[in-house]
């Protein structure tokens, strides 16, 4: 037995010598593997830590104005101006009651009509009158209803001449609405209507926008060697814990992050959504967003819902009456017709159907757009249409960028970058966070440069002072820009209509989106820039509405855009 014993303990001494030896003569091997294999398994905990980043969500405070008047504080003008424009887009809204309503008691679209209003004096329909239809709301129950607030989208539209325009719709606030059309094309014309949200999904819209804001919500990771932490990152946070403050030096934009345990602000790497808050809204308010019920349903006519348009009459007719009521001004911005969009804004809306005209026309020029995915949209289409534009390979992420496309023969430069945080990007390097007032700020502008905006999509889940104060920067930074280069050309895309289904509407609504639009018409008024009308022409077009709209609709935008950039100088469109 001992000598068993004996003969094993001369066996494990030899091997314990040999691997000492083999360590000795090894050791930077060892530690480069040691160093490598601790490394990747802090990479994989981060990311373990990142995918359950929701489970550690802070607590929000509902408090509006924490968020809202973050920033820089305001001048007195621009406190005027932000009190005005929320004043221009305040939204009628259901009565004030003890606990919300009950489903039956709120807008069905089943239950609601709308009747074609005649001509004074029954005369016939001619281009250049104007239409109108009457709506009436009903509940569930079939009874009407006495306030107004539904979010209700109208428009005149021709299948078979492939024409289209939006309306107007007026809120009468007692349960009846308005929705009118100028008479812009010879042949049928059919009214459609669209309940979007009944007033009292609205109520509940308002109510998150202002109260919930980290309702999206975002992270950032930070990396020093071999460690890394990932925490949440917002406009505003609660003061839970210690912040890291990403506030821009120049705007005064405000971003923070919670602090890392062990990290410092410095490290940070990237910026990414994080996810959607859940749990929103009570069981209750949730029969108020139902695909199919009263989301985005049509409402239909009590009677025709179409018309017969004639050619223009020829001599103005005299009224009987004195006395007339004024009649609302209409001022679409223009109309489909065989599926082309035809401006009524005074340019002549010229076809580019092939990628020679599109070269001809950007020849020389350098290109900017700044923004959301929706303008990335441009970049994308212009690079697929025009053969000549190679993409020069700036290692971006796919579908963040910042991307960048060159035609060296034509001397042609476009470019694509993202608008600063918010951005709900999947990952945004920390370094490539740009705001684009800045960007602009670092434009030497000229004849030979376009600048292209669309700033709207990542902002519907904030309150509207954060709209207002990231356009105001926007708004002085091109003031600049044209003072000292007058001859830049600005182009504005306005937001879009979009699919909408009960999750959807809570962060990305239309509701949101009509209000950030009124506010950006309204900020950009009386500036030498021209706007790309998307609203109107997802609108007005026969397709379902999509964030990023179909090939017809860009390559409309794509014309509008290029034909402010090459006007044809040949033709005179009549308005």
């Amino acid at each position: 037995m001992c000598r068993n014993v004996s003969k094993y303990a001369l066996i494990f001494l030899f091997l314990a010598l040999s691997g000492f030896i083999f360590l000795l003569r090894n050791i930077h091997t060892v530690e480069n593997w040691n160093c490598h294999t601790i490394s990747a398994l802090y990479q994989l905990q981060s990311r373990i830590q990142s995918s359950f980043l929701p489970v550690n969500l802070p607590t929000f405070h509902h408090n509006r104005s924490f968020c809202a008047h973050l920033g820089q504080k305001p001048t007195p003008e621009d406190e005027l101006e932000e009190r005005y424009l929320l004043d221009s887009i305040t939204w009628p809204g259901p009565p004030p009651r003890s606990s919300p309503p009950a489903l039956r008691q709120t807008s069905d679209p089943v239950h609601s009509l709308f009747a074609v209003l005649p001509t004074p004096g029954g005369r016939e329909w001619h281009v250049g009158d104007q239409l109108e239809a009457l709506v009436q709301m009903h509940d569930f129950q079939g009874r009407p209803k006495r306030y107004g607030g539904d979010f209700i989208l109208a428009r005149l539209h021709s299948p078979e001449l492939g024409a289209g325009v939006a309306g107007k719709v007026l809120d009468h606030k007692n349960g009846f609405y308005s929705a009118m059309f100028p008479l812009l094309w010879v042949g049928s014309a059919q009214i459609e209507i669209t309940l979007v949200h009944p007033s009292e999904a609205v109520a509940v819209l308002r109510r998150l926008r202002e109260e919930r804001p980290d309702r999206v919500f975002f992270k950032s990771l930070f990396r020093l060697g071999f460690l890394s932490e990932t925490t949440v990152c917002n406009m505003c946070l609660p003061l839970e814990q210690p912040l890291c403050n990403y506030t821009d030096l120049y705007t005064g934009e405000p971003w923070y992050c919670y602090k890392p345990k062990m990290l410092s602000c410095d490290s940070r790497i990237n910026h990414a959504k994080a996810g959607y808050q859940k749990h929103l809204i009570t069981n209750k308010e949730a029969l108020l967003f139902q695909s199919g019920v009263n989301i985005k349903v049509p409402i239909h006519a009590s009677g025709p819902d179409g018309i017969d348009v004639l050619p223009p009459r020829k001599e103005v007719e005299v009224e009987s009456s004195s006395v007339k009521p004024e009649p609302i001004k209409l001022a679409p911005s223009g109309y489909y017709y065989e599926d082309s969009w035809r401006p009524l804004s005074g340019i002549t809306m010229r076809q580019f159907n092939e990628s020679s005209a599109v070269t001809q026309c950007l020849k020389n020029k350098v290109i900017n757009m700044y923004g959301d995915s929706t303008v990335r949209q441009w970049f994308e289409y212009l690079i697929t249409l025009v053969p000549g534009l190679r993409e020069f390979n700036l290692t971006s992420p796919m579908n963040v960028g910042p991307f960048m496309a060159v035609d060296s023969t034509h001397n042609i430069l476009l470019k694509y970058r993202c608008h600063g945080p918010p951005i709900r990007f999947s990952t945004v390097m920390a370094s490539e966070l740009r705001y684009v007032s800045n960007e602009l700020d670092g434009l030497s502008g000229g004849p030979n440069t376009v600048v292209v905006l669309s700033i709207w999509a990542h902002f519907s889940t904030f309150p509207v002072e954060v709209y207002i104060r990231r356009l105001r920067h926007v708004r002085r930074s091109l003031v600049r820009l044209l003072d000292r280069a007058p001859g830049t050309m600005v182009v504005i895309r306005s937001g879009n209509l979009q699919a909408l289904d009960p999750e959807v509407s809570l962060y990305n609504s239309d509701w949101y989106s009509l209000q950030l639009d009124e506010v950006l018409r309204s900020m950009f008024k009386g500036l030498n820039v021209l706007l790309v009308d998307a609203w109107e022409m997802s609108l007005a077009h026969h397709l379902p509405h999509a964030l990023h709209p179909p090939p017809v609709i860009i390559k409309n935008m794509i014309d509008t855009l290029l034909s402010y950039v090459c006007p044809d100088k040949t033709k005179r469109q009549l308005t």
